[in-house]
């Protein structure tokens, strides 16, 4: 992990434990990098209290409770897949925010409209979540490091937004 994913890892953890609240994360692509930064964290556990990695849209669908329509009217690889990712995390996990991501990291797997390097991100709580989508194919290793990293930046940045408070 690079120096800036640990700096970021490090803020979201200062923010969470000294508020008493918690993150989880749902991945996809990523599988499982977002959690790996997050807990590289000396003292994540008292924060961070799991992932889920749904690889396939049965999981997607089984854990997370993402919707069998919009899987099969937006793919999985959407806006929409992503959102209902975060918030299946607050509710399978039992936690105050998530980060999701899905996409396409390649070299295979894009499409005609959704090329290689189409990624997803949200993030957020149950009463807000936001997206972000990623477009540009820099090969797997890197397209898959840049999700990553803007994944926790987004993250970060929300909860500092919401200003949130100590316990």
């Amino acid at each position: 992990m690079d120096f800036e994913s640990k700096i970021i890892s490090r803020q979201i953890g200062d923010i969470l434990y000294a508020s008493g609240l918690t993150i989880g994360t749902a991945e996809s692509c990523t599988g499982g990098r977002i959690s790996e930064a997050i807990i590289a964290i000396p003292g994540s556990s008292d924060y961070y209290k799991g992932g889920i990695v749904a690889y396939t849209d049965e999981v997607k669908e089984k854990i997370l409770g993402v919707s069998h329509e919009v899987l099969e009217e937006k793919t999985a690889v959407s806006e929409e897949v992503a959102r209902e990712m975060v918030l299946g995390t607050i509710q399978a996990i039992g936690v105050d925010f998530a980060i999701a991501s899905t996409g396409y990291a390649g070299p295979g797997g894009g499409t005609k409209d959704i090329p290689v390097g189409t990624i997803w991100l949200a993030y957020g709580s149950k009463n807000e979540v936001r997206a972000f989508k990623l477009t540009e194919d820099f090969g797997r290793d890197i397209n898959l490091a840049i999700a990553t990293n803007k994944a926790i930046r987004l993250m970060l940045d929300f909860l500092k937004e919401m200003d949130i408070k100590s316990e």
